[in-house]
């Protein structure tokens, strides 16, 4: 999916361009346009037959949030709910400049969903994506850096970007543009690395901390914001610290009495903790390698939705199951296989499922991702394979093929 949006190899894009500057691809460069994700047609669809409500959408207008009782009410009868929106209000927003902003729509708009798991599969951190539709020669948000790395995929209408050099590289998400509100300002009077007109199909990739600004040109636009949140050093370093926990003295309590309002106070309990810190990275480095290690491993798992299933159609595929029912790994759903003294253990990220011995190979097979029956499963005969199966299709571990 990542080879949609930069005209350039994955191998070039990886080594020259993530996280180090960014890369303007033109539509005529890229493999096809972006109107299958999301267009006027579609935006409509959601605004007016979708339910969406907030925090799914907020509208913007120059540089400043609409306040959301201007666009969502309640939805009549049989659905009262008071904060979906309003297509009247959000008509009345919109026809006087505000910018409509669909946040979240990789939970909810079919086409993204699976653009947004084939992008997690590419590249291997979390991603989210927002769509902007800002009506003619309108600004939604002023001059400001993003937390984290986007790719701005134009679908409809015109639009100009500018932007600049960062004034704090790679920030953290504590690390908010606000924090630099005199610096951005002071950068803005600097020429401009990129200063183009985004037209249907052109995809604009900016690392965060890059400095930017968009305004609509003659006609209504609508992009895709894909976000992706990188894991850092200082992800992994927060996980080591975490780690660090197992040790008694540094789970102590400090003196009583300490009343740390100067830091001077704290200063020598720093050293100490310090000192104590680097005794474990040296003695026990290996034990908290593998801690920091499931520490992020934990936390990516948490960012990261697996393919969603449909429980209906999960169950009538485990009541139909015959022994040719080809079948494959639910897309984006970790797993590992342990041997245990009674047998084995398939470990998900939310749940642990035995089984006897001879099926270890049969799991290792499932989890390769090749298609599997139960004819087909190595170790087991049919019958013992179909028990199997009904079972990991019913625990949302398998779906049909």
């Amino acid at each position: 999916m990542l080879q949609r949006c930069v005209a350039c190899e994955r191998e070039e894009f990886a080594s020259d361009i993530w996280g180090r500057r960014p890369l303007l691809s033109r539509a005529a460069q890229l493999p096809r346009d972006f109107s299958d994700l999301l267009g006027p047609e579609m935006v409509d669809e959601i605004i007016t037959e979708r339910g969406v409500r907030t925090p799914f959408v907020r509208m913007a207008r120059e540089g400043k949030l609409v306040d959301r009782a201007c666009f969502t009410g309640a939805g009549g009868f049989g659905a009262q709910i008071a904060d979906q929106i309003d297509p009247d209000g959000m008509l009345t927003q919109f026809a006087e400049g505000a910018t409509i902003v669909l946040q979240g729509l990789h939970r909810f708009w079919p086409p993204i969903i699976g653009f947004v798991r084939d992008m997690i599969a590419d590249v291997g951190h979390p991603v989210q994506t927002n769509a902007y539709i800002t009506p003619p020669a309108s600004r939604g948000f002023d001059l400001h850096y993003d937390v984290h790395d986007v790719f701005v995929l134009q679908t409809s209408g015109t639009k100009r970007w500018l932007v600049h050099e960062p004034v704090h590289r790679h920030p953290l998400p504590d690390q908010p543009w606000t924090d630099h509100r005199e610096a951005i300002a002071a950068r803005a009077a600097d020429e401009p690395v990129i200063d183009a007109v985004l037209e249907p199909g052109d995809c604009l990739y900016l690392p965060r901390g890059w400095i930017h600004s968009a305004e609509a040109q003659g006609e209504t636009s609508i992009h895709l914001t894909v976000g992706v949140a990188p894991l850092t050093g200082v992800d992994v370093a927060r996980a080591a610290l975490d780690a660090l926990g197992s040790d008694e003295q540094l789970r102590a309590s400090l003196p009583l009495g300490l009343a740390p309002a100067e830091a001077a106070r704290v200063e020598p309990h720093a050293r100490a903790a310090l000192e104590t810190i680097t005794r474990m990275a040296t003695e026990n480095r290996d034990e908290l390698v593998g801690r920091a290690g499931r520490r992020v491993a934990a936390n990516y798992l948490e960012q990261v939705r697996p393919e969603a299933v449909r429980p209906l159609a999960t169950l009538d595929a485990v009541a139909s199951l015959a022994e040719n029912t080809r079948l494959r790994w639910r897309e984006g759903l970790h797993g590992s296989v342990k041997t245990t003294p009674s047998g084995v253990v398939l470990r998900l990220p939310t749940k642990s499922i035995s089984f006897p011995a001879e099926c270890e190979p049969a799991l290792h097979a499932m989890i390769s991702g090749e298609p599997v029956t139960a004819a087909s499963l190595p170790g087991l005969d049919a019958a013992d394979g179909l028990v199997v199966l009904r079972r990991l299709v019913r625990e949302a571990v398998l779906v049909a093929l």
